[in-house]
């Protein structure tokens, strides 16, 4: 596998997760997840900490018996998750126009941003 294959495969779980969880901005259960584990454990996590989280235990996993694609891929789409957050975080929303501007991109390319 090369490094476009692991990212290509990333993305087809980010988007199977949208279409699983009905979510038209894909999955996105961060904000509760971290939530929950402050309310259970008392620490509190940012969502971008939270998906920081999820690629770290990917590459310890990766570390560990026998080779599994699974673990990389799954890791590149948590980074990406994290990033999105940082980015939402640090520069606000994304204006209107932008969005809109990328949806018609999407929509004459026929790839999502999945």
């Amino acid at each position: 596998m090369k490094a476009g294959d692991f990212l290509k495969q990333a993305r087809g779980h980010m988007q199977d997760r949208a279409k699983t969880y009905d979510k038209p901005g894909g999955e996105r259960s961060m904000p509760n997840a971290v939530a929950a584990f402050k309310a259970v454990t008392g620490v509190d996590m940012t969502p971008e900490q939270g998906w920081l989280f999820m690629a770290i235990l990917k590459a310890v996993r990766a570390q560990q018996g026998e080779f599994k694609a699974d673990n990389y891929e799954d890791g590149a789409a948590y980074f990406a998750l994290a990033g999105e957050q940082a980015f939402e975080d640090q520069c606000g929303p994304k204006p209107q126009e932008f969005v809109d501007q990328y949806d018609k991109l999407e929509e004459l390319t026929g790839q999502t941003r999945y």
